[in-house]
């Protein structure tokens, strides 16, 4: 599907700044580090996560464990799908029982993916307590979930797309507004005439 560009939000220096920003509300809610654990919804999710991580780190001295959940099997919608889903791999290699969970992701929508994840974690153990990050948050919920972190509140229509690109996966830093190419508006009665 062709898209057509709208606007860029964000560039890589933006994107830092949030990241920082946020990084620093995390430090004052999260006193005891010891016990935070970073779970990055794949894909971009997970990237986010460990920058995070090592801003932790040069923050504070301290190494916080990083893992990564693909919530292909929790999702709501895989049956209305066609096409057969690809599962990839979900890596936490340390227990999140009892644990702190900062789950971060890169765009909250409807919050299906927020919840799928959720029951992910459920699925590996019993956290003490979840906290979101997302770096946008673009509204439209069906379900009532909100993001403890927001990188940017990033109001749009419904047939626009926020895209994410991180320089892990695509090669840049950036935020865009995009729409499928080709939509038209549909006119109003008086421009019939």
């Amino acid at each position: 599907m062709k898209v057509k560009i709208k606007a860029k939000v964000m560039d890589g220096s933006k994107i830092k700044r949030a990241l920082i920003r946020m990084t620093t509300e995390i430090l004052e809610k999260n006193r005891n580090l010891k016990n935070l654990v970073i779970i990055g919804i794949r894909t971009r999710g997970i990237y986010l996560g460990r920058r995070i991580c090592r801003l932790v780190g040069e923050l504070e001295k301290v190494d916080i464990p990083v893992g990564a959940l693909d919530i292909t099997p929790y999702r709501d919608d895989v049956t209305d799908r066609d096409v057969s889903p690809v599962v990839k791999k979900t890596e936490i290699p340390f227990s999140i029982g009892d644990m702190d969970v900062l789950l971060v992701d890169d765009v909250l929508n409807t919050g299906r993916t927020a919840r799928a994840a959720m029951d992910g974690l459920f699925n590996l153990g019993r956290p003490r307590t979840i906290q979101l990050l997302v770096l946008i948050d673009r509204g439209h919920r069906e379900l009532p979930i909100r993001a403890d972190y927001v990188g940017k509140v990033l109001p749009t229509s419904k047939r626009e797309l926020v895209q994410v690109m991180l320089d892990e996966v695509d090669g840049r830093d950036e935020v865009l507004i995009t729409e499928p190419a080709g939509l038209r508006k549909k006119s109003s009665p008086r421009e019939k005439k």
